[in-house]
């Protein structure tokens, strides 16, 4: 048998042709690679989305190259995905093949190549290989089977015409009897192989006659919530809730390095009472400012202010890459997370259902200082050779206030956070960020809002004294915070970070500090692979000296097991321990109870 495919190879252009094919088809399945890398993601296109639905199942080739696992990632979006969904919806079109006559007509083949020889008695001497209209062979990579169908039929076509000008030198009377008994020994793959492709072509019709879009994918998340608040006085102030809230985000790409982020939320999570409002300006009135944010869930930022499950549209932004930098630009509901690296893996789901059950948790406060509408820009340097490895220079500016033209209002003029962030990959394990955010917010604002979510008014992370600003006036801040990530091992993180807010009001008694600091450690794949055990403990955003008796540190321990019972569905127990709510010792401590079950799809 094999000194008759020998033979076979030597004088037959169609078999030669489709052997060359399959053995490249092979050859580039088995180049898989995994790399063990705890740099920073500096480009936002590239990062891993949390988990989503894949529709790779509609792409005609099965990616098999496993991508770099990061340690601290940016905003996760499968920007991989949707350029399959493209390839898929241009197959046959924009990828059409054509014809070459000179082997040098291909750009990507060199005559060190190691196929070069075959490809060229192929191309000049039997006329069938076929070539991208951008002058590729693309001989490095899967093929699809429509392109092994292409250049068989092409071999083929040579056959047939061979035969037909009774080219004697060329095909003899031996090399059909050879190309017979092959296609009478391989009948039933044949068959089989045909039947395979009548239904593949079945199912594509009807994939592209029901298509949402071929440009656009949906992400969707559901989380439900059972939670309940303990304490001496604090369990008099709440009952068990069972909450939900929903986003649903349709990620669209033009190019299939960009991706345009369309997000609607609705939700009904109410936060949970913990005893620790605090009327700050002693007016006798707690206002929306005055509310602490201690033991705020990540799920109860669902954008709907009536918390009654009206759709909303909750996120709206573009990413697009600029030469080697990213650009990130949001038109609406962005915050600082959303383009710079926060470095708090496993912690960081960027408010999702995955990570931490606390939005303290889940990040430094400082990227909660701010957001709206605006543009951010990461520029990558350093080198991956050395101990520094790939890192990231980010600015970015974003506007509460950007869509309002009155006085007092609009990008510049209304309430604003500028950010500059440089991102320090050392060695493989090790991550490092240096974050400045400058704000300017209006009277009765909170420092650490969101950007406003749920009202300009609404904080998000830390006391009462540490988000109510002056109620008469406007104040500025500057922040400086640093993050870090840790992993020694693939089943052991550690994750940190420190925070210093300096509030300057521009009237009198109106300046104020606040700090923040807290440490994770996660143990990834913790009984089960996809499960994640995390223990968060620190002190959340709060300010001294702003009311008598309130000078307490407020500290704050998480709990939580992520248990991972199918790829689309997680349940996560949890629990929060607050200590000194309001930061008085007088306040009885407060525990928060969660369990939590989200379904990606």
């Amino acid at each position: 048998m094999s000194n008759l495919l020998w033979k076979t190879l030597v004088v037959s252009p169609a078999v030669l042709g489709a052997t060359l094919l399959v053995s490249t088809t092979a050859m580039a399945a088995q180049q898989t690679t995994t790399h063990e890398v705890v740099t920073t993601e500096v480009s936002q296109i590239n990062n891993n989305q949390q988990a989503s639905a894949s529709v790779s199942a509609t792409s005609t080739a099965t990616e098999v190259t496993s991508k770099p696992e990061m340690l601290a990632q940016v905003q996760q979006t499968e920007v991989n995905v949707l350029q399959q969904v493209d390839s898929y919806g241009n197959e046959g079109k924009n990828n059409s093949q054509g014809q070459v006559t000179s082997v040098s007509q291909f750009s990507d083949v060199q005559p060190t190549d190691w196929a070069f020889q075959a490809l060229q008695s192929l191309v000049e001497r039997y006329g069938c290989i076929a070539g991208y209209p951008n002058g590729t062979y693309r001989g490095n990579r899967a093929l699809t089977r429509y392109e092994f169908a292409a250049g068989l039929n092409a071999c083929l076509d040579r056959v047939n015409e061979l035969i037909a000008t009774a080219t004697a030198d060329l095909v003899r009377k031996e090399d059909l009897a050879t190309l017979q008994r092959l296609q009478e020994e391989f009948s039933a793959e044949l068959a089989t192989l045909r039947g395979r492709v009548d239904t593949l072509e079945a199912r594509t019709a009807e994939l592209e006659a029901n298509q949402f879009s071929t440009t656009t994918k949906l992400v969707g998340e559901a989380i439900f919530a059972l939670s309940d608040a303990f304490g001496d006085t604090v369990g008099d102030d709440n009952n068990t809730v069972f909450q939900n809230r929903v986003r649903l985000d349709l990620q669209t790409s033009f190019t299939g390095r960009d991706v345009l982020h369309t997000r609607l939320a609705s939700g009904n999570a109410r936060r949970l009472n913990t005893g620790s409002d605090v009327d700050v300006d002693g007016n006798g009135t707690i206002d929306t400012s005055e509310q602490s944010a201690e033991g705020f869930q990540t799920f109860n930022l669902s954008g709907d202010t009536s918390n009654s499950n009206d759709i909303v549209l909750d996120w709206l932004a573009y990413y697009v890459p600029v030469g080697p930098a990213q650009l990130y630009v949001s038109a609406y509901g962005g915050i600082h997370s959303d383009y710079a690296a926060t470095n708090n893996p496993y912690f960081e789901d960027y408010d999702g259902g995955n990570g931490a059950l606390s939005t303290f948790a889940s990040e430094n406060p400082i990227y909660r200082i701010g957001g709206g509408a605006g543009a951010a820009l990461s520029i990558p340097f350093g080198q991956g050779g050395g101990l520094l490895r790939p890192s990231s220079l980010t600015v970015g500016y974003l506007a509460s206030e950007a869509n309002n033209p009155n006085s007092g209002s609009g990008i510049f003029d209304g309430n604003y956070a500028a950010l500059g962030q440089l991102n320090f990959n050392l060695g493989q394990r090790f991550a490092l960020a240096a974050t400045y955010v400058h704000g300017y917010h209006g009277a009765g604002s909170a420092l650490f809002d969101a950007g406003g979510f749920q009202g300009a008014n609404t904080a998000v992370v830390g006391t009462s004294l540490a988000n109510s600003l002056s109620t008469t006036n406007a104040s500025s801040s500057n922040s400086y915070g640093i993050s870090a990530a840790l992993r020694p091992s693939d089943k052991f993180s550690i994750s940190g970070f420190v925070s210093y807010h300096d509030v300057t009001g521009f009237g009198s008694n109106d300046d104020y500090e606040a700090w923040s600091y807290g440490l994770g450690v996660a143990l990834p794949d913790f009984g089960k692979k996809g499960n994640v055990l995390g223990i968060f403990a620190g002190a959340e955003p709060y300010a001294r000296g702003r009311q008598a008796g309130s000078n307490e540190t407020p500290y704050h321990f998480e709990g939580f097991y992520k248990y991972q019972v199918s790829d689309n569905i997680s349940i996560t127990p949890g629990v929060i321990w607050l200590t000194a709510p309001g930061q008085n010792s007088d306040n009885d401590d407060a525990f928060i109870g969660t369990l939590r079950t989200t379904f990606t799809f």
